[in-house]
């Protein structure tokens, strides 16, 4: 009897050991997608904010506020180049200076331009799977380059830890080993997009 329990425990023992990475594995993935699609979104208001403001911002109340009531240039073109003028080299500027195109800037929302009227913004700042508890950390500022040239950068982040909070007892083998792989690496233990400490264009870190 006492042998067939300890086999019992022993395939258990085993079963869990693998199913237990694979679950892991799917939770992750299931979150980090909605998370980096949300990072993405911040980088998108914060590159619309820069275009207007000429720098990002570090607040959140204040990337929201600007997308909920600013406007944003748009170009509007009316008018083709005919193939007889691009055979005849005629370019687009030239068009435009003998009035065969014409141009017009018009201010749009920003809203409406970057994620349509129906996109929960006021959510942009909460991370996903949190049920509203915690806010991404993000912060802008100036990075001088190693050739002394001042670079606009900012960052928004969040942690493996509260990416995965509320499953950390279940799964805590895991995540440690997830975080520690990474931070082994030198990279950060989440999902971060852009940077205070480099300019790297804006790049997620899972790109």
């Amino acid at each position: 009897i006492l042998l067939a329990i300890a086999i019992v425990a022993l395939a258990y023992l085993s079963y869990q050991s693998i199913n237990k990475p694979l679950e892991y594995g799917k939770i992750k993935k299931q979150r980090y997608d909605r998370i980096i699609d949300q990072l993405k979104d911040i980088r998108k208001a914060q590159v619309a904010y820069k275009d207007v403001n000429g720098k990002y911002t570090g607040s959140f109340d204040t990337l929201i506020s600007f997308i909920k009531t600013d406007s944003m240039p748009l170009v509007k073109s009316e008018g083709t180049l005919t193939d007889e003028q691009y055979e005849a080299g005629m370019t687009e500027k030239e068009a435009v200076k003998k009035g065969f195109i014409i141009r017009d800037t018009i201010m749009i929302s920003a809203l409406d331009t970057l994620f349509g009227k129906e996109y929960p913004i006021e959510n942009l700042r909460f991370v996903p799977f949190t049920k509203g508890k915690h806010q991404f950390k993000m912060g802008a500022g100036v990075f001088v380059t190693g050739s002394q040239v001042k670079v606009q950068v900012f960052e928004a982040k969040v942690s493996n830890m509260i990416i995965f909070e509320d499953i950390y007892e279940e799964y805590s083998e895991e995540i440690k080993e997830d975080n520690g792989n990474r931070i082994r690496l030198n990279k950060y233990p989440g999902l971060m997009v852009g940077s205070l400490e480099e300019a790297n264009n804006n790049a997620g870190n899972w790109e």
